[in-house]
């Protein structure tokens, strides 16, 4: 994938806070998914912003069939 050519204007940002509140996690649990490279995010400035995209990516990759 060419990261020059997507579009990032239209991107919905959250921030780790908002991300643990949607998961029902503490924010040290994303953060430790961000560093462990699970969860990509974007460094701005001291804080981190992840995109709603990559959120619903992780999401549905960790779904497990029961039975």
């Amino acid at each position: 994938m060419d990261l020059t050519t997507i579009d990032y204007s239209k991107a919905k940002f959250y921030t780790v806070a908002e991300v643990a509140q949607l998961l029902r996690v503490s924010s040290m649990t994303v953060y430790r998914l961000i560093n462990s490279g699970q969860l990509p995010a974007v460094r701005v400035g001291k804080s981190y912003r992840l995109r709603e995209e990559d959120v619903n990516s992780y999401l549905s990759s960790q779904f497990t069939e029961a039975g």
